[in-house]
């Protein structure tokens, strides 16, 4: 079962995790984060190649953030050079009248990833221990058989660690990223989106909502990375102030775990190899 190494972004298993403590840009700005970024965005579209060819691994990368935080930004920049065939990316929002129906992990499970293939989450059932705890409201149409306890979001939080050990022990590469974006830096893109022509379509009213919650929101992201957070799943602050820079360190890490699987394209075998000839003496032969 892969499971994570040390690194500075890496959220910690067996102590205490204080967002505080977490950068929101890069430690220095004379660097060319986007000539990295496109390096490393070609070795991830290589590896998936790999990733196929052997069909024994899945991949599970999971995207979390705070409006603006660059999610989509994240998911083009990253997987641009990637065989569409072979990825997957699934957008979660307000769960649908079917879907609160059941169980909160449900909804996910249809767009887990098969094995050779990679599916992205932009958000995911985290949203049920983050969202749903800042506004406890929408429990109200989940129709839940008894009333939350005290334990509730323990509980929920313990689900999704037992689910994700489950994914990791059949196969499937789970990696996770908040995007940790600062509070100055989202009030500057929520204003570049009201007073660019071009983005009114990205902007919300309710976003500014959602920004009044801020520490309600750090309040539950630091809870449920602390909690959630492992070797087998591994969460990653990554700051994301400066986008190229996030957007690099998310495919470094995406490749640093294709690298550790040791994939490599099947060898031909003997007989591979004769009917392989064969083939070729058939074609030339027409």
């Amino acid at each position: 079962m892969f499971k994570a190494r040390a690194h500075r972004f890496l959220v910690p298993f067996k102590r205490k995790f204080r967002i505080a403590d977490c950068p929101t840009g890069p430690d220095k700005d004379d660097e060319d984060w986007d000539s990295k970024l496109a390096k490393a965005a070609l070795e991830v579209g290589e590896w998936q190649q790999k990733l196929y060819s052997r069909g024994s691994h899945a991949m599970l990368i999971i995207l979390q953030a705070l409006d603006a935080a660059g999610k989509d930004g994240t998911i083009r920049r990253v997987f641009a050079h990637i065989n569409p065939c072979g990825l997957h990316v699934a957008s979660f929002k307000q769960p649908s009248a079917v879907e609160v129906t059941h169980d909160f992990l449900w909804r996910t499970v249809p767009h887990l990833p098969a094995r050779g293939t990679v599916a992205v989450f932009n958000r995911s059932y985290y949203e049920e221990v983050l969202v749903v705890r800042v506004h406890p409201k929408f429990l109200d149409s989940q129709r839940l058989p008894d009333k939350p306890s005290k334990h509730f979001w323990k509980e929920r939080l313990s689900a999704i660690v037992e689910h994700e050990r489950h994914l990791a022990e059949e196969g499937t590469i789970v990696l996770k990223f908040w995007l940790n974006i600062s509070k100055n830096e989202q009030r500057k893109r929520l204003l570049e989106r009201i007073d660019d022509a071009s983005k009114h379509w990205k902007f919300r009213a309710a976003d500014l909502d959602e920004r009044a919650l801020w520490d309600d929101y750090l309040d539950a992201y630091q809870d449920c990375l602390e909690a959630t957070s492992r070797p087998w799943a591994p969460w990653y602050a990554i700051p994301a102030d400066d986008k190229p820079f996030a957007h690099w360190q998310v495919a470094k890490l995406i490749n640093d775990a294709f690298e550790r699987l040791d994939l490599e394209f099947p060898k031909a075998t003997a007989a591979d190899l004769a009917e392989i000839k064969k083939a070729r003496e058939r074609l030339l032969s027409e």
